[in-house]
This record gives structure tokens, C-alpha cells and sequence, in this order.
């Protein structure tokens, strides 16, 4: 279940703001976020999401499922890896990208991350690598 702190928090981050990005659920493991597109979203062929907001999407996505999943004693480094292979172009109003952690070890964890568009269509998938380390005194 989403906590309602978090999601305001996430819903009013500047960046996330700017691209139209807004969290749908996030609970342990999992994170959905959608993209409201409008006459300000990149666009890419043929009045489709630009890719770079669909990889953008992924890297959100993951971080919202990685958090979820975060204990006190893990400390947040940042995205490790990302790659994203493009299965079809993205369009509509509404593009969703929902993360699911795969694996997490002591020091990364593996997250995919699938686009789908307002139809429900499969555009990409992200495989994304986030980093953390132990929390140290004193931190």
C-alpha cells in the first residue's frame, strides 16, 4: 500500500513535476508510476513518447520499487546500471511504468522495468542494476 507522505512527496519533486510524472502504487518490491503526456512532453516519430522520457520513466520507476524494499541500515548510491530495449513506440495520454525487484543482494539490486502505453501495450523493458551500501556511523 502506498503511503500517502510518500506519494505527495514524490508527486511534488520538481522533476517529476516538469516531465507529468505522478506514482500510482508503490509497495514492497513493486512501483508504478504513469506519465500524463502533454503538448510539453518530448515528443519522438510520429507524436510518440521521445525515448529518453521513456528511459527517464524507467530509472523513476526502479527507484520508487528499490526504496520499497530499503532497510534502515541500507544507504541509497544511486542507479548502477540501465538499459532498455524498445519494442514499439509509446503513445496516448497516459504511458505507465511498473518496476518489479527481481533480486537484491548486499550491495545492488536487479529491478525490471516494464512501458506500457494507455492500451495496455508493451512499448520497452528496462533492465536497471541500484546500488546501496551499509549505512555508517555517524550518517
Amino acid at each position: 500500500m502506498t503511503d500517502p507522505a510518500y506519494r505527495e512527496e514524490f508527486d511534488n519533486k520538481p522533476f517529476h513535476k516538469q516531465l507529468g510524472i505522478t506514482l500510482v502504487e508503490q509497495r514492497r518490491g513493486f512501483g508504478k508510476i504513469q506519465l500524463h503526456k502533454d503538448a510539453d512532453t518530448p515528443g519522438g516519430i510520429g507524436g510518440s513518447v521521445h525515448g529518453g522520457v521513456l528511459a527517464t520513466m524507467v530509472d523513476i520507476a526502479m527507484i520508487v520499487a528499490v526504496f520499497s524494499d530499503l532497510g534502515p541500515d541500507d544507504e541509497p548510491a544511486g542507479t548502477a546500471e540501465l538499459g532498455i530495449t524498445y519494442l514499439r513506440q509509446a503513445h496516448g495520454n497516459v504511458i505507465f511504468a511498473e518496476a518489479t525487484l527481481v533480486k537484491k543482494g548486499r550491495q545492488l539490486a536487479y529491478i525490471d522495468v516494464d512501458i506500457i502505453d494507455g492500451e495496455g501495450r508493451l512499448c520497452a523493458r528496462g533492465r536497471t542494476l541500484y546500488a546501496f551500501r551499509a549505512r555508517r556511523e555517524g550518517n
